[in-house]
């Protein structure tokens, strides 16, 4: 029962770090309608950038807003350099899409060479261990939980209630209707960008802290779990990714009391297979998916 509870518990911070970057690339398919393959290595840059901003000012809120301005630049620059050229000429999402694998491969060998292969340590004191109810939480896990519930309930608030949640709304919909409508549908893409790569950044900078290691594959082999989530959620669905994140971050995490860890990641790919057989449209379906 004691390692069901200790399950329960990594489940909630792997999902957690989960829903932040699956939120982000929802955001981004929604408007886009391709899935960003380069989302892993966006996330990747955000953990060697609050690595690199910790060791020169020792303070975790710098590390945090390092992380969280690479992923803005990293999101605006590419959006303004490599996708916004190929919409203009009304670019296929599957030509799109291989596109940002190419810029995936490019991202992650930039990293490589900068910062070496070598696995590199964020050494941010984790603080001590809390029992909550049957949980045994650390004081960072405690607050990488709350904040990312704290995040996730912003951008409900975001999505809802004000102009930008609106047209992104709309633009998510349908970009011809929302532009008839006297929506700049440009300008909303390019300023979803922006959101998501901040949220792409900090998903990075969480997910060093709770595996305490950096290397330039992690957010590759991050971005599966992702995929699976997003998927399992409906893709380009924000609340149905928060849902998605919940459901294979905890089997991910549980499941681990009763098999070895290495295999997490089949358990994802498991319910990713099971979603995809008997319910393709995921838990929250688009309107746009479910009309194509």
């Amino acid at each position: 029962m004691h390692a069901l509870w200790l399950g329960l518990g990594f489940g909630l911070v792997t999902a957690s770090v989960l829903a932040i970057s699956t939120v982000a690339l929802s955001l981004q398919f929604s408007v886009t309608n391709f899935p960003n393959f380069a989302h892993g290595e966006m996330m990747t840059i955000g953990a060697y950038a609050s690595y690199s901003t910790y060791q020169a000012t020792h303070n975790v809120f710098f590390a945090l807003g390092g992380a969280v301005l690479a992923g803005v630049i990293t999101g605006f620059l590419i959006n303004r350099l490599v996708i916004s050229p190929f919409r203009r000429r009304n670019t296929a999402g599957l030509t799109l899409f291989v596109l940002t694998i190419g810029l995936a491969l490019i991202l992650q060998n930039g990293v490589l060479w900068i910062y070496s292969g070598n696995a590199q340590r964020l050494a941010i004191d984790p603080g001590q261990p809390h029992h909550v109810g049957g949980l045994l939480l650390t004081t960072q896990e405690m607050a990488i939980i709350v904040g990312a519930v704290l995040l996730l309930f912003g951008i409900h608030l975001l999505l809802r209630h004000t102009s930008f949640g609106r047209a992104q709304r709309a633009v998510a919909e349908s970009p011809t209707l929302a532009e008839a409508s006297g929506v700049n549908s440009g300008r909303i893409i390019d300023q979803t960008w922006l959101l998501t790569g901040g949220l792409t950044g900090l998903a990075g900078f969480v997910l060093a802290l709770t595996t305490g290691s950096l290397t330039p594959g992690m957010g590759f082999s991050f971005l599966l779990v992702v995929f699976a989530a997003a998927i399992l959620g409906g893709i380009g669905q924000p609340y149905g990714s928060m849902a998605g994140a919940l459901v294979v971050g905890l089997a991910m995490e549980m499941g681990a009391v009763y098999i070895p860890s290495d295999y997490k990641l089949v358990v994802a790919f498991m319910i990713l297979i099971v979603a995809l057989l008997f319910r393709p449209q995921g838990l929250v379906p688009s309107k746009r998916l479910a009309a194509a």
